[in-house]
């Protein structure tokens, strides 16, 4: 029981890697609250817990919106009185090399994959300096540390990502908040999916991207989890401002 007593909220919860975080965490001991667009979604998310024996919180929420940020973390703090964990998850993406990419696709990008993680924070992280304890994650990107052509904002928004996370990890790093980055590489989840369709071959897109990964197969969001996990672990209070990549060996090419 890891996270025993912890309470933790988590963007983008109610699919993929954002749901398999809840899940593990609630295992673990933690006390959940799942944030996402779609009340079905998380539903269903909540409904599939209880069959596991577990709880799990949510609430209907766009990162994009500043009041709907304050709104999660108020919805937190009011049930559990603190919050301990911050897995800002919530993301999205579209294919399109940089001259092809809309104005419409570049701001919701940075709206929702930095702006929203910014504004998380900031509004959680008065409430884990009064308690002198908080573990932040960030939902980076492989892409976030090399590009890929033909994802112009994603890859944009990703390395603003990183830079957030140091910047944040530096500031409080003697506060007793720790904040890193996740830096993942394909997993299996809706957004990949969606992108695999964006491809006009599924198939194709699919071999493609396991093709690259050294390790021959892509990621199962249980995997990435695990590493959510580990980074929201006590027993690694010595890491801070780090982009962990969980990538089955993309960046060491």
């Amino acid at each position: 029981m890891k996270l025993e007593n912890k309470v933790a909220l988590i963007t983008g919860g109610g699919t993929g890697v954002g749901k398999s975080t809840a899940f593990l965490f609630a295992q673990e001991g933690a006390k959940v609250v799942i944030t996402g667009r779609r009340e079905e979604i998380l539903q269903e998310a909540s409904d599939e817990a209880k069959t596991k024996n577990l709880y799990i919180d949510y609430l209907v929420n766009d990162v994009a919106k500043e009041e709907d940020c304050k709104a999660a973390i108020d919805f937190t703090i009011n049930k559990y009185g603190r919050i301990d964990i911050l897995f800002n998850n919530a993301g999205v993406l579209y294919k399109e090399i940089t001259h092809e990419t809309t104005t419409e696709q570049w701001l919701n990008t940075f709206n929702v994959n930095v702006r929203g993680m910014f504004l998380m924070s900031k509004f959680i992280i008065p409430y884990m300096l009064q308690q002198s304890y908080g573990v932040i994650v960030n939902n980076s990107s492989i892409l976030g540390l090399k590009a890929s052509p033909g994802f112009a904002a994603y890859n944009s928004s990703k390395g603003a990502v990183n830079q957030l996370t140091r910047s944040m990890a530096l500031e409080y790093a003697d506060k007793g908040i720790r904040v890193n980055a996740l830096c993942l590489g394909t997993v299996y989840t809706p957004l990949v999916d969606d992108m695999f369709e964006q491809w006009g071959d599924k198939k194709e897109a699919e071999d493609r991207y396991i093709s690259v990964h050294p390790i021959g197969r892509l990621a199962q969001p249980e995997e990435a989890a695990h590493a959510v996990l580990f980074l929201c672990d006590d027993n690694v209070s010595f890491m801070t401002g780090t982009m962990l990549s969980v990538d089955g060996g993309l960046s060491a090419k």
